[in-house]
C-alpha cells in the first residue's frame, strides 16, 4: 500500500474545511508502506523511537511546529527539530480536521470506547465538542479513576461536585470550543484537555457548592485525545493486517518537582 492510499482511506466520509491542516509535513505520498507509527505528537522522543523502530509512515494528531498550520519559523528550536524530521526517513501525515470535522467525532468516539463509556453521542454546534448521553450513571471521580486505569493519565484535576452520579457529560477533548457554554447549558461533567480556570474551574465550584451537579475534569491535552489515537492504531492494524502498525505513547508534557 502507498501512503497517499492509506491517507485517502482514513479521509474518506470527513468534510474538512480548506485549508486543512492535514497535509504531508515530510515524505513522499507516493512510498510503498509497511510499517506505520500513530501518536499524539511527533515528539523528538517519539520521532527517534518510530525510526529505530522501522517506520516508513507516522501519523500525528497535533502539530509538529508548535503552529496549527504547521509554518515553519525562524527559531533554532524549531530548525533543530526540523533537521531531525527531514532526516527521519518516514512520512509524517498530520490526522488532525478529519478525525473531527464527520458525524461521529473519532477523537470523542475512541476516548469514550477506550476509557469503556457507553451511550449515546451527539455533535454540538462546536467545533471538536461533543455530548454522550451516558448508558450508567458515573460520578466524576469514578472517570477520573478510569482515566488513571485504563489511559495511565498521571494528571487529573477536578473542579466541582465529584461524587454525585452524571449521565450528561460533555467530551471536549483537546482545545475545542463551546467548554464554557456546555459547562453552563447542558452537561453535568464536562471532560476537557485544557482550561482557563477563572472561567471555568472557578464556575464548577461554585456551583456544586451552591447545590449545582456540575463538574469540570481537566485532564491535559495529550491524556484527553490519546485514546482516539490509540483506537486508530488498533482500526488500522485490524482492518490492514499486511500494515505493521504502532502507537507510541508522546508522554505527559509536564514534570512533578
Amino acid at each position: 500500500m502507498k501512503a497517499c492510499e492509506l491517507i485517502k482511506i482514513i479521509n474518506d466520509g470527513a468534510s474538512a474545511p480548506n485549508p486543512t491542516c492535514d497535509t504531508v509535513k515530510v515524505g513522499d505520498p507516493e512510498k510503498t508502506i509497511k510499517k506505520v507509527g500513530v501518536t499524539m505528537f511527533a515528539t523528538v522522543e517519539v520521532l527517534k523511537k518510530a525510526k529505530e523502530w522501522g517506520a516508513d509512515m507516522l501519523i500525528v494528531h497535533e502539530p509538529t511546529y508548535y503552529d496549527h498550520m504547521d509554518v515553519i519559523k525562524e527559531d533554532p528550536v524549531i530548525m533543530a527539530k526540523k533537521e531531525l524530521v527531514d532526516n527521519c526517513g518516514m512520512l509524517i501525515y498530520r490526522y488532525h480536521d478529519h478525525m473531527h470535522y464527520r458525524e461521529a467525532d473519532l477523537i470523542s468516539y475512541g476516548q469514550a470506547k477506550y476509557l469503556g463509556l457507553s451511550g449515546k453521542i451527539s455533535s454540538t454546534r462546536f467545533f471538536g465538542s461533543s455530548m454522550m448521553e451516558s448508558d450508567t450513571p458515573v460520578s466524576a471521580r469514578e472517570l477520573v479513576m478510569k482515566m488513571k486505569n485504563e489511559l495511565g493519565i498521571p494528571h487529573v484535576r477536578v473542579a466541582g461536585e465529584l461524587d454525585k452520579k452524571c449521565t450528561k457529560i460533555a467530551l471536549c477533548f483537546g482545545t475545542p470550543g463551546g467548554v464554557s457554554e456546555l459547562l453552563r447549558e447542558e452537561a453535568e461533567i464536562v471532560l476537557t484537555g485544557e482550561a482557563s480556570e477563572w472561567k471555568l474551574s472557578e464556575y464548577a465550584r461554585d456551583a456544586a457548592l451552591l447545590g449545582v451537579n456540575k463538574a469540570l475534569i481537566v485532564i491535559g491535552h495529550i491524556g484527553s485525545e490519546a485514546g482516539g489515537m490509540i483506537v486508530l492504531a488498533q482500526d488500522l492494524a485490524e482492518k490492514y493486517p499486511d500494515l505493521d502498525v504502532k502507537y507510541f505513547e508522546s508522554g505527559a508534557v509536564y514534570h512533578d518537582i
